[in-house]
């Protein structure tokens, strides 16, 4: 006789019953127009590693919600999946690399994707199991994938629609880039911190007249390298006899106009701004009103390119040769402290450099119009109602998106050039002939898409789309859409003018927001600061009810 445990053990029973869950098939959800349907998509966690707690809350979230529906007696899809995660596993696959001695370049395109394949199935794997314990009732028959066959036929589709339509197209813009990670991000991905910084006021003598100065003030001395104009505003009484003249640009030997532009405060500073069209978004619309040149002045890794005694600095080191030489010759008026908001990239902390270059955009003016509509009119709400009011500000101030990256993980740019003429085709497959000049011999864009791209197609995606399938007439729009309030930006938004884009409707009718599981200083739970906790190892210790 086996006697009975005097305390309750979760580990001799969690593992078991949910294995029966698993072989009775309790969390499948069928079409079954007897039933109504009730769907949630599971924000596909990153293949970047293991779960912590906010993972865990959210999922708990979700399962309450689809067990009660379930139990309500409707057909509830809980529809689960992981996500490629392009830049974060990148990162992660290189840094595994380098402590085995590998560069990424010595094993060529197709062997660096191999290796990112392996840390799919190892970490991919690994999540999966670690929501097994947690005894999430996701239809785990139905598990995908950003990459799998399905969702990559359906980011193709997307692309080449866009791109017909006029949505998509390459440019040179200014975009957000990382020279740690040497890739485009997104406006989503840069996050402002505040820094310590300073004010340098700087002299930039007026031709012809000596002795008289035009003073501007800069917290960026080395992009003076690229200056291509100052402006003051039109009104300004100060400054309006000289616009039109020239300015002795220092150290470079090249003169520069003043120009009058109403984007000028001239309250702020001293009321003259040095104009530096290919690193800064604002000076990039002042460049285009008033036809100046753009001069890239950083090569990818933020070492300066432009000849002279600071080619090949450090974008810092040259900062510091430049103040020092504006200094010996007596152009440098003054340094003022000065704390300011300063872009950094929210994967790997680095200072993000805004600079002009070739790549694919998103027209997003026409796309936010429905997204807009969609909350005014009650099509989708937000639970706290209050985070509408963040979805919209984002919309109605969006900017182009920026969805080319220069990664080799992800879903490659289905873009083909003509070796011949230059044409660009783009299309699901590579073409067999040039519709220009009749050429046979392309070479695909080496670019990826952005991550968002792929996963803001994820609740049509997962269930079929661009096919006509059941399940997607069924099951689709979902229903409501759980998650935490730091991915409005990146994913809700995303989600819904691309659901309304490609299938005329809202991707779900509610969001339900949530917090973010801290530590005891307030800190967000992350793997790289230590203060993350395991579910697993709650789940050992107390079980998975904790």
């Amino acid at each position: 006789m086996k006697e009975l445990e005097k305390t309750y053990n979760p580990a001799d029973i969690e593992d078991r019953l949910y294995q029966k869950w698993l072989d009775g098939k309790y969390f499948h959800a069928k079409v079954n127009k007897d039933k109504k349907p009730f769907t949630i998509v599971m924000p596909p966690p990153n293949i970047t590693g293991q779960l912590h707690m906010g993972h865990a809350l959210d999922n708990t979230m979700q399962d309450i919600l689809i067990r009660y529906k379930r139990m309500q007696g409707y057909e509830a899809l809980w529809q689960p999946g992981t996500d490629h995660a392009a830049i974060a596993t990148e990162v992660k696959v290189i840094d595994k690399l380098k402590q085995e001695g590998i560069d990424k370049h010595d094993l060529g395109r197709d062997g660096f994707l191999e290796k990112c394949w392996d840390w799919k199935e190892e970490y991919g794997t690994r999540i999966v199991n670690q929501l097994h314990k947690m005894g999430s009732s996701a239809d785990w028959d139905r598990e995908r994938f950003t990459m799998d066959e399905g969702c990559s036929d359906a980011v193709l589709e997307v692309f080449v629609k866009l791109y017909e339509k006029g949505y998509i197209y390459k440019g040179s813009r200014i975009i957000n880039w990382c020279p740690v990670c040497q890739t485009s991000i997104s406006d989503a991905e840069v996050e402002h911190v505040e820094q310590e910084g300073k004010f340098w006021h700087i002299n930039y003598p007026v031709v012809g007249e000596p002795g008289r100065f035009v003073e501007i003030a800069t917290t960026r001395p080395e992009t003076m390298l690229g200056d291509t104009a100052v402006a003051v505003n039109p009104e300004d009484e100060r400054y309006k006899d000289i616009v039109g003249k020239m300015l002795e640009l220092p150290l470079t030997g090249r003169q520069i106009p003043v120009v009058a532009d109403a984007y000028v405060d001239q309250e702020f500073g001293t009321g003259c701004v040095k104009i530096t069209p290919a690193h800064d978004p604002n000076d990039f619309e002042v460049g285009k009103r008033h036809n100046l040149e753009e001069i890239v002045i950083l090569n990818d890794d933020a070492t300066v390119n432009v000849p002279g005694p600071y080619f090949g600095m450090d974008r810092y080191e040259a900062r510091k040769a430049i103040v020092k030489d504006l200094e010996d010759q007596g152009l440098l008026v003054k340094v003022v402290p000065h704390s300011h908001n300063v872009g950094t990239h929210d994967r790997c902390k680095t200072t993000v450099e805004p600079m002009v270059k070739q790549q694919w955009f998103v027209k997003m003016e026409e796309m936010a119009k429905p997204a807009i509509e969609a909350l005014k009119t009650g099509e989708l709400k937000f639970v706290p109602e209050s985070f509408g009011k963040t979805y919209l500000h984002w919309l109605e101030n969006i900017r182009d998106w920026c969805i080319s990256r220069q990664l080799w993980w992800g879903h490659r740019i289905p873009a083909y050039y003509c070796q011949d003429c230059g044409e660009i085709v783009v299309a699901k497959e590579a073409p067999c002939k040039c519709p220009k000049c009749g050429g046979t011999s392309f070479v695909q864009d080496e670019d990826t898409l952005d991550t968002w791209f792929s996963s803001a197609l994820w609740p049509f995606s997962t269930l079929g789309w661009p096919e006509k399938t059941e399940d997607l007439e069924y099951f689709y729009p979902t229903d409501v859409l759980v998650t935490g309030y730091d991915i409005i930006f990146f994913w809700v938004i995303r989600m819904v003018f691309s659901g309304l884009e490609q299938t005329g409707k809202s991707p779900f009718h509610t969001v339900l927001i949530h917090g973010l599981v801290r530590d005891s200083q307030g800190r967000k739970m992350s793997k790289s600061l230590g203060n993350g906790i395991d579910p697993l190892e709650v789940i050992d210790k107390y079980g998975a009810d904790a």
